[in-house]
């Protein structure tokens, strides 16, 4: 009984925590155009409105405070096996376009695409990848879905929401992580740094260079990536879709090397040129002050220079 009232008051909080609030103003990004252009194995990094995504972005230094990994749709996994493993734990059984991304409260979780339709999203694409590699990174992070949440993260975000003032400054510093220094695995991102580590392909990766002649390449353990560290590794070609693209030419209709306004065809060869409208020497506001028009003839009589 005590373990279950526990657990209740840990989700609470955490649904406390991951509350959205609505949008305050419209996103910069352009979903329509992003959801068909994003490819299975990329990262989508998204721009978040919760509690918690305020203190990340705090502690990360970055507006970037959410991951996710894209699947594409159910029938794009070819592994059946995987695929079955998706669609358990689906909540609907939809025709829609999934993410794998890590809830705080809720662990490693599928979800749509579409539950971000009104965030600032941004594409992250590992560069270069082989297709077949982009295939395992989705089935790690397949294999991975239902995994708990981490408890003590909560815990170490609660603490960080306490005032500063009335806290030993050691907690402060503790942040997030344990006693051998690393980070806790709840954070969401770490989950997608595991899968592309698993197939070496560099995120943010430590270069060892001995005097010059010999570099090598660590791996960073992936529980210290973040979701902004996709964003700043040169390995990830970033895309984004703004509301208004600049560099989107006119539609090919406007394009099109059209004559000039007015022209038709009439049928058999014959085509009309545009009316000419012939314009007026005087407005009707020079003939009222000048007490009504002039007789044609006076008025060229009177635009000649004198003679002898």
């Amino acid at each position: 009984m005590t373990r279950s009232l526990y657990h209740r008051v840990i989700q609470r909080f955490g649904d406390w925590l991951t509350q959205e609030k609505p949008p305050a103003e419209t996103p910069p990004c352009d979903f329509n155009r992003l959801k068909y252009e994003v490819r299975p194995g990329d990262v989508i990094l998204v721009e978040g409105r919760s509690r918690v995504s305020n203190i990340i972005s705090i502690v990360t230094q970055s507006p970037w405070t959410h991951s996710a990994l894209y699947l594409g749709k159910l029938h794009d996994i070819e592994d059946p096996i995987l695929r079955k493993t998706v669609a358990n734990h689906l909540k609907k059984r939809e025709n829609v376009r999934l993410i794998i991304e890590g809830l705080l409260g809720h662990g490693i979780v599928v979800s749509p695409l579409s539950s971000y339709r009104y965030h600032h999203l941004r594409i992250c694409r590992p560069i270069g990848i082989a297709p077949y590699d982009a295939e395992q990174v989705i089935a790690y992070s397949i294999r991975a879905l239902g995994l708990p949440y981490n408890v003590r993260h909560i815990l170490d975000l609660a603490r960080f929401m306490l005032p500063w003032s009335i806290l030993p400054r050691r907690w402060g510093s503790s942040l997030f992580r344990t006693r051998r220094g690393e980070l806790e695995s709840g954070i969401c991102s770490s989950l997608i740094a595991e899968a592309f580590t698993a197939i070496k392909f560099p995120i943010l990766p430590f270069l060892k260079n001995e005097d010059n002649t010999h570099f090598e390449l660590i791996h960073r353990n992936p529980h210290l990536f973040t979701p902004k560290d996709f964003d700043y590794s040169p390995y990830f070609e970033i895309i984004k879709y703004p509301i208004f693209d600049p560099n989107e030419p006119l539609p090919y209709y406007r394009r099109l090397p059209w004559a000039r306004e007015g022209m038709l065809h009439q049928g058999d060869g014959i085509i009309s040129e545009p009316e000419i409208k012939k314009k007026k020497n005087k407005s009707f506001l020079s003939n009222l002050l000048s007490g009504g028009h002039k007789d044609k003839d006076a008025s060229d009589d009177d635009s000649k220079p004198e003679t002898d």
